[in-house]
């Protein structure tokens, strides 16, 4: 090396948080912009970068100057499983809890299983390490996924079904893992399983679950009184950070204490449940910029030549139980074909959670014996996933068609939550009361009660029908002045005997609520309503005969429905 260069790389050996800081952040952007450049997600260019300027690089900088930036670390940390919990919000998963179920429990058991047949039966491996192996191989990276989704602008039931499943997997990983450190480790100290490790378990799992709740209370209570984005930033900066400090200084999963206390706000507070994404929207980019490319700089390969054959058996079973769990559950939930053949493609990536867990393990005295080749193992197929899994995540959001769909439609409103399959009302009264009840209770509307909504819908209802014609029938009511639009669907295989112009069933509902402001945007609705709901035949085949409201969303929503269901922005530049 050039003599010449020598201060230069002592200096950053031992550089200044801040200075490191900028240079990261600075690596992480231009290599970020590169690997868009070539059609590659930006995180995966961040994580490259960091490798060549880390440790498995050119070892710029030294282990004490990255200890520095450990407390950012933490932070982006804590707002990723924030987000990723409140994705977890009840009404709007309401209608993807059967899938969702069946995913948790095979993700929870296929995946583990297969590890550990693999890990214990082929490679070798003891069974304690291949119960940590099976446990800790249900974990996602959510801060992949999260940062994955942002970037590409991707929106809909895949999407929807990737966020919430990322949620509930690293949870029951997190419960799975704690359960089989406990009851390992009782069996190496001799202690019985009722014994001070077993109630640990449960102190671990409550904990945090506790905490992340209580913060969650604590926020929503300074959020009624507090006024101006100002305040509610400091409000949500300040319940994150001190969610996830606690949480630390206790001895708890920190991510588990933020995603709950993500979970817990986005459903008590529902007028507030995008707090979290409106409070850091504008340094949220910054932050994981610099998490991935730190991430990258932490990544080490010397791993790779002591694991051997156990990181190939460990990946590929992963890999393979992915998939298997993903395409068995979905099956079985009856999904659509796009989540179905796409859903264990996006679930590949890990990275922050198993990371965290291998730590546990490394602090634990009584896995003394089987630390070392468990980090060894875990960090190695992190490093490969870390690389490979956020192509593969984004592959599977371009088979899924929901890549770029984050923008405003004209039915934007009618999302999977808001429709109903199957749906029988006695009359046309009893249909609309139980719309009205859909509404309240899928979409956020202020200044306006049941019974006055319901009135006034009945009121338009009694001045001429609202049955059109074609199996479509579109009642509609008035909301106060600046709410947006918004509306519910209810679909009937048989059809409901309303009196129709031309005599046919009903077959479609589709109740609006429109505030006088929005008066165009309705007539353009209700122009595509009657245009395909109403008169195109083939596509009223495929609609009325909608299985799940998710097949029902994609046939609304897909790239085939452009046409009648346009990008509002599309429509402003033409």
């Amino acid at each position: 090396m050039n003599p010449a260069l020598q201060p230069v790389i002592d200096a950053l050996h031992h550089a200044e948080p801040l200075l490191l800081l900028a240079i990261v952040l600075m690596a992480g952007s231009l290599f970020g912009a590169l690997a868009r450049r070539v059609h590659l997600p930006g995180i995966t260019g961040q994580i490259v970068g960091g490798v060549l300027i880390g440790h498995a690089g050119l070892d710029l900088f030294g282990s004490e100057s990255l200890a520095g930036l450990e407390p950012l670390t933490d932070i982006a940390l804590g707002l990723i499983a924030a987000t990723v919990g409140a994705h977890l919000h009840v009404q709007r998963l309401r209608n993807a809890v059967r899938r969702l179920s069946y995913l948790v429990v095979a993700e929870s058991t296929v995946t583990p299983l297969l590890v550990f047949s693999a890990t214990y039966g082929l490679g070798g491996a003891s069974f304690e390490l291949a119960v940590l192996f099976g446990a800790i191989s249900i974990a996602t990276a959510p801060a992949t996924i999260v940062a994955l989704i942002r970037e590409t602008r991707s929106k809909g039931v895949f999407v929807k079904t990737l966020t919430a499943a990322v949620a509930l997997n690293n949870t029951a990983c997190i419960v799975l893992f704690e359960v089989c450190r406990a009851a390992l480790g009782s069996g190496f100290s001799g202690a019985g399983p009722a014994g001070p490790e077993a109630n640990g378990v449960w102190v671990q799992l409550a904990g945090p679950v506790a905490l992340g709740g209580l913060a969650a209370v604590a926020l929503d209570r300074v959020t009624r009184v507090a006024r101006g984005p100002e305040r509610l930033a400091t409000a949500a900066v300040v319940a994150l950070v001190l969610t996830s400090g606690l949480a630390s200084a206790l001895g708890y999963s920190a991510m588990l204490a933020c995603l709950v206390l993500g979970a817990v706000q986005t459903n008590i507070t529902p007028s507030r449940n995008h707090l979290v994404d409106t409070v850091f929207a504008n340094f949220e980019p910054a932050i994981l910029t610099v998490f991935f490319t730190l991430a990258g700089m932490h990544l080490s390969f010397e791993h790779l030549e002591h694991a051997g054959v156990l990181i190939v058996l460990y990946f590929a079973a992963r890999f393979v139980g992915k998939m298997v769990s993903a395409d068995l559950a979905l099956r079985m939930a009856q999904a659509t074909d796009r989540v179905r053949k796409n859903l264990g493609l996006a679930l590949i990536p890990q990275a922050g959670v198993a990371v965290g867990l291998v730590l546990l393990i490394q602090d634990d005295p009584r896995f003394s014996d089987v630390a070392d080749l468990f980090a060894a193992v875990v960090l190695s197929v992190v490093t490969i996933n870390e690389i490979i899994g956020p192509v593969l995540t984004r592959i599977a959001l371009t088979r899924a068609g929901e890549i770029g769909r984050d923008r405003l439609r004209l039915i934007d409103f009618l999302q999977e939550e808001h429709i109903m399959t199957d749906f029988r009302a006695p009359t046309k009264e009893a249909a609309i009361s139980r719309l009205v009840d859909r509404l309240l209770r899928t979409h956020e509307i202020r200044g306006i009660d049941r019974e006055g909504l319901l009135s006034s819908v009945l009121e338009r209802e009694r001045q001429g029908s609202t049955c059109l014609g074609g199996g479509l029938a579109v009642p509609h009511g008035i909301l106060p002045e600046g709410e947006p639009m918004v509306g519910v669907m209810a679909l009937s295989r048989d059809g409901l005997d309303f009196e129709t112009p031309d005599g046919r069933p009903v077959h479609c509902m589709v109740l609006l609520g429109t505030a006088p402001e929005e008066r165009d945007r309705h007539l353009q609705v209700l122009a595509a309503l009657a245009r395909t709901v109403g008169s195109d035949r083939s596509f009223q085949d495929q609609l009325f005969d909608s299985k799940s409201p998710a097949h029902a969303y994609e046939l609304l929503h897909g790239e085939e429905s452009e046409d009648f269901n346009y990008f509002l922005d599309d429509a402003l530049e033409r």
